[in-house]
């Protein structure tokens, strides 16, 4: 479980009651899609003919340019988790952070899934004392493709959904 019991209204649109804009929302997920798209390489070297999670990095960012539905980069997302579920490791992980940056379109806060998800598909890439070093360096890279309109959010976020997150943001 990624996502909070009580959601933070600064990850809920202004449509829905929240205080994130539209530009933040976006930024949010551009953000994942990077995050995601980082290890995707982990997934398509067991997996190289399928696109799915390939195809839901690029709905979301065809959702943050106005070309895609929410509900489509959604589904698309959907898919790309469904590309995980026969997997292990890396890989599983790795498709999960793509379906995770898709979502973002949908519900804000899935952001950190993509990130989370990332971490845990470096940390999966490497054995030994070099996975926890994995996951700290991937960690670290993240935080350093925020933008800076969304940082300050982001690492709160971080902060305050860690426990939840299987503590991979601590870096």
């Amino acid at each position: 479980m990624i996502l909070p019991k009580v959601r933070d209204p600064r990850l809920v649109t202004v449509r829905r009651g929240g205080t994130l804009t539209d530009a933040d929302h976006r930024l949010l997920a551009l953000w994942a899609a990077s995050c995601a798209e980082h290890v995707l390489p982990l997934f398509e070297v067991v997996r190289p003919d399928d696109s799915r999670p390939r195809d839901a990095i690029e709905a979301a960012r065809a959702w943050t340019r106005g070309e895609l539905a929410m509900m489509r980069a959604r589904a698309v997302g959907g898919h790309a988790m469904g590309a995980a579920r026969d997997l292990r490791g890396a890989a599983r992980h790795a498709a999960y952070a793509a379906g995770q940056a898709a979502c973002v379109a949908h519900v804000a806060a899935h952001d950190l899934g993509a990130a989370a998800y990332a971490i845990k598909a470096a940390r999966a890439g490497r054995s030994g004392d070099e996975s926890r070093a994995a996951g700290v360096e991937e960690c670290r890279w993240q935080r350093a493709q925020l933008p800076a309109a969304i940082r300050e959010l982001v690492l709160d976020d971080q902060r305050a959904r860690n426990d939840i997150c299987w503590s991979v943001f601590e870096c």
